[in-house]
């Protein structure tokens, strides 16, 4: 794959650009934030109504409505959720189109499963930090970035990917790098990674873990922090050092025993099952569920949350969250 990085990128193409950013949440103020102290001219688009819109005003920018912001800017990077993109794009920003203009995305899935199809004359690339936003411009600030994908869906002017590398170098990210991608690879690896192993799957091994030592007679306390809190100095290793690098970090009976018995409990059925999920991704099976979920009032997805929000770890939890500082009583 093609990496870039700070000095193989040209920032004068941006010279003279205003860019729009639809979105003030967590990638969308960030994002904002390091293109404005990058020395670039920076809006915020919001719904009238917007919640963030005092938080933008307080940062400095520039507030419009979406529309507004299209109209007037040369590049339209869309950072709502994914799910309100559609509607937005029809109502408020197809309209404020012209030849020459680019939409930029955070996430490949809209344009991917054809949700949003902008016209010919425009270019439509995306920049993808690999970062929640509150790390990106923490990094930023630090003088340094988080690493990003980026990607060419249209090029008409024939200089669209020029155009995302230098949003992505002034976001920061061409100081750890900047891997060229295509949105289908994109879209299609974010939904599995999350599906199989980020959320979904995390989620279930602990939720299964703890179901399994306290229907054994286990303190659901110490069951917490076998399979929950002690995660995040696991994985914080593995960020660091790679999963060998881990290992080292551990005692050798956590290593034998991870290594021996890991393959037992994750197997050849759960490598199947993620083969399943990759497929229903890759034929726009899932994102038809999904898109279908929303339409009718998300209300599956809510049923979801509210089981998620009354397991016994979760009560549990938050117990030990506030005894150790890290949860305020609301």
């Amino acid at each position: 794959m093609k990496v870039y990085h700070d000095e193989d990128i040209d920032s004068d193409i941006l010279k003279g650009k205003r860019i729009a950013v639809l979105g003030y949440g967590s990638q969308g103020r960030a994002q904002a934030l390091n293109l404005r102290d990058s020395g670039l001219e920076v809006v915020i688009g919001l719904r009238p109504q917007g919640g963030s819109r005092q938080k933008a005003q307080a940062d400095g920018l520039k507030v419009l409505s979406f529309r507004e912001a299209a109209e007037s800017s040369d590049i339209i990077l869309m950072l709502i959720p994914d799910m309100a993109q559609p509607k937005v794009y029809r109502e408020d920003i197809a309209p404020a189109l012209t030849a020459g203009k680019t939409i930029q995305f955070a996430h490949g899935f809209n344009i991917h499963f054809g949700q949003i199809k902008p016209p010919a004359d425009i270019d439509v690339t995306m920049v993808a930090p690999k970062s929640p936003g509150p790390e990106m411009r923490r990094q930023y600030e630090a003088g340094f970035g988080v690493p990003a994908l980026v990607a060419v869906h249209q090029n008409p002017s024939g200089r669209a990917l020029d155009k995302a590398l230098a949003v992505a170098k002034a976001l920061g990210s061409g100081r750890a790098g900047i891997i060229e991608t295509t949105f289908k690879d994109e879209a299609e690896s974010d939904l599995f990674g999350e599906q199989a192993v980020l959320c979904g799957g995390v989620d279930q091994l602990i939720r299964r873990g703890f179901k399994v030592l306290t229907e054994n007679g286990y303190p659901p306390e110490l069951a917490y922090f076998e399979v929950l809190n002690e995660l995040k100095l696991i994985v914080d290793l593995i960020y660091k050092s790679g999963l060998s690098g881990m290992y080292r970090a551990v005692s050798d009976t956590a290593k034998y025993g991870g290594m021996k018995i890991g393959p037992f409990i994750v197997d050849d059925h759960v490598e199947e099952n993620m083969r399943k999920a990759l497929k229903n991704v890759q034929n726009g099976i899932f994102a038809k569920q999904w898109i279908a979920e929303y339409a009718a009032g998300s209300k599956e997805f809510k049923r979801l949350i509210d089981e998620c929000d009354s397991l016994q770890i979760e009560r549990v939890g938050k117990e030990i969250r506030r005894m150790s500082g890290l949860e305020k009583d609301a």
